[in-house]
């Protein structure tokens, strides 16, 4: 399945990081479930000590803030006789970038213990899986010494830190999956290796596989929320939508109540496609968070979706504003073009996306767009232009209808139907191509003498009765047509079942009502039906 890059950055920020602990405190779990404040509040409670400022600088470090990380790792005095307080400097270094520096401080750790303290070298193995450092040699040298000092036993801790540091590789995915699956064989409880093989199978887009990591992660655990996290966006991948929210919703129900949590709902709700609900929930982190880029930015897009144009142009207005150029992405012009272009100010729309274009030349979603801004403002001659050099004579089926309807609005009906002919050559039980092929060729044959447009249209009847719900409004279409048909050849025997059926669909239809009347009614001038397409 293709998802725009935007959207794939958008469900990444989803995402809920678990750390591996050296410890499996209260605090210690929270961290690893995304409940900061919860462990922040349970850690200063427990008044200072080394091992609170240590996992406050964890927190820290998971929220992206690294020089509070740092205050805080800092704030462990250093102690020649405890090695635990070498490797806080040092993550204090990492969580800075310092890399040297933390070397330094983790090589006094190792020489402090005489490389022989599995739980030191672990720590150490951790700071690197926890920290952005790229260079993984380090970490695994760490990891390899950790193992050695456990006399080679695959200790659960440290085979998590080993495969997050394999993630850190481009091509570290084989070896990380090693390092969970031995995580799990040395515990087969452990709840978070589970949470990792699902994660990684994600990546590798193994859904199934990653399903069946991350319901046996909450098969040991029901409140892992991440787990549930993790889980929706293995649905939402796999396109299966309704899944994918509900377990979202039993994230959020699981979660820590923040505007975080708030505002990666909203984002679930609006790429599920569920506007009205994500414009609630957008605008109670605004409410909080004015200046919100994400949430600005997904309120201006969801106010298009729903139809207030007028609101979506002022919301994009002000997101422009408030946003550093930096962080505008190609999406935002496109969405502005498209309501620009259905507020009657097309020609800047279609100024937008020609820019866009310039920049990507080869983004064939921008092309479409820019066709449909074209027919938005009534330039079939450019929308067929833009849909033709898009498909560059090789364009797939959809290319070909969308071209084949930009045909039959500039009244190029010929064109229309040899195009729609193909399409139903390629899919003879497309039943919306004999719809739009009847059209076509009622426009070339607008008084129905020729019939140029009833094969089609009995066609269209003959493959959507299957299912008269979904193609009702078509059914009603094609019925009125044949009916009109036959009743201006003199054959209102003929016709009078096409109207009847007509008024099985739409009971409410007049002019079928009409005519149904006119001609059971015994004895009465039967009055001239409106000719209906």
């Amino acid at each position: 399945m293709n998802f725009k890059p935007w959207k794939l950055s958008l469900l990444a920020a989803l995402s809920v990081s678990g750390s591996a602990a050296f410890a499996q405190t209260t605090p210690q779990k929270s961290i690893e479930l995304g409940r900061y404040n919860e462990a922040r509040a349970a850690l200063l409670r427990q008044g200072a000590s080394n091992e609170t400022s240590f996992e406050l600088g964890r927190l820290y470090q998971m929220r992206d803030m690294p020089d509070s990380a740092a205050y805080y790792f800092n704030r462990i005095s250093l102690n020649p006789k405890d090695a635990t307080t070498m490797v806080a400097a040092g993550r204090a270094a990492l969580a800075q970038g310092k890399a040297a520096e933390a070397q330094i401080q983790f090589d006094n750790a190792v020489k402090a213990t005489k490389g022989k303290d599995a739980k030191v070298l672990t720590m150490i193995a951790q700071a690197y899986a926890e920290s952005d450092v790229k260079d993984v040699s380090k970490g695994l040298s760490y990891v390899e010494a950790a193992h050695k000092a456990n006399k080679l036993k695959d200790e659960p801790a440290l085979m998590i830190a080993r495969g997050d540091i394999y993630l850190k590789q481009e091509n570290g995915g084989g070896e990380a999956m090693n390092s969970y699956d031995r995580a799990v064989m040395a515990d087969a409880n452990n709840v978070l290796a589970y949470y990792r093989k699902g994660q990684l199978n994600v990546r590798s887009r193994n859904y199934n596989e990653a399903r069946d990591a991350f319901q046996k992660a909450i098969a040991l655990d029901a409140n892992y929320a991440p787990a549930y996290n993790a889980l929706a966006e293995t649905y939402f991948y796999a396109g299966k939508y309704d899944e994918a929210l509900s377990n979202f919703q039993k994230y959020t129900s699981l979660a820590e109540k923040s505007s975080d949590t708030d505002a990666k709902y909203a984002s679930f709700l609006f790429l599920t496609k569920k506007y009205p609900e994500a414009l609630v929930e957008i605008q109670k982190v605004l409410a909080r968070e004015p200046n919100n880029v994400t949430m600005n930015r997904l309120q201006a897009y969801s106010l298009y979706e729903v139809g207030k144009n007028d609101e979506a142009i002022a919301a994009m207005d002000k997101y422009m504003k408030i946003t550093p150029a930096e962080k505008i992405i190609k999406e935002d012009n496109v969405y502005y073009a498209k309501m620009l272009a259905k507020g009657g100010k097309g020609e800047q729309g279609i100024a937008m996306l020609q820019k866009a274009i310039a920049a990507d030349p080869t983004n064939t979603d921008l092309q479409n767009d820019l066709a449909t801004a074209y027919l938005g403002a009534k330039n079939y001659p450019m929308a067929i232009s833009t849909y033709k050099a898009k498909m560059k004579g090789q364009g797939g089926l959809t290319d070909q209808v969308l071209l084949a309807r930009a045909y039959s609005l500039n009244k190029q009906y010929a064109q229309a139907d040899s195009l729609y002919g193909l399409v139903l050559t390629a899919r003879p039980t497309y039943a919306p191509g004999y719809l739009m092929r009847a059209q076509a060729n009622y426009g070339m044959d607008p008084d129905s003498k020729q019939g140029l447009a009833k094969p089609y249209y009995e066609k269209y009847v003959e493959v959507a009765k299957a299912d008269p719900a979904k193609y009702k409004d078509g059914l009603v279409e094609a019925n009125s047509y044949l009916g009109y048909y036959y009743y201006q050849k003199g054959d209102k025997t003929a016709a009078l079942p096409y109207y009847q059926q007509v008024l099985a669909l739409d009971p409410s239809n007049q002019n079928a009502k009409s005519v149904v009347d006119s001609m059971t009614r015994p004895k009465t001038a039967t009055k001239a039906p409106v000719k209906k397409k």
